[in-house]
């Protein structure tokens, strides 16, 4: 475990708090431990949001430049199909 060298101090409504306790004892931790770990599912969810985001816009860039070169999809799908027997 790293060794903790920062403290911080929070102002958090009573839901807030409430919250932070009951996942405190759901995990068996401590409250501290309940923000760290927390702090890292929202790290790892924006990434994997980021990701879906990024591979969107590519696949719509694609799209686009397939437009502009007037290639019909369907029939290159089906050349690619074919090739491949």
């Amino acid at each position: 475990m790293a060794t903790m060298t920062h403290r911080a101090t929070f102002a958090l409504d009573s839901c807030a708090i409430s919250r932070l306790k009951k996942l405190s004892t759901i995990w068996q931790t401590s409250q501290a431990e309940v923000i760290r770990r927390s702090l890292e599912i929202a790290e790892q969810s924006n990434s994997v949001s980021n990701e879906i985001e990024n591979r969107l816009k590519a696949f719509d860039q694609l799209r686009t430049r397939l437009k502009k070169r007037k290639i019909n999809v369907e029939t290159w799908i089906q050349t690619a199909r074919e090739s491949r027997r």
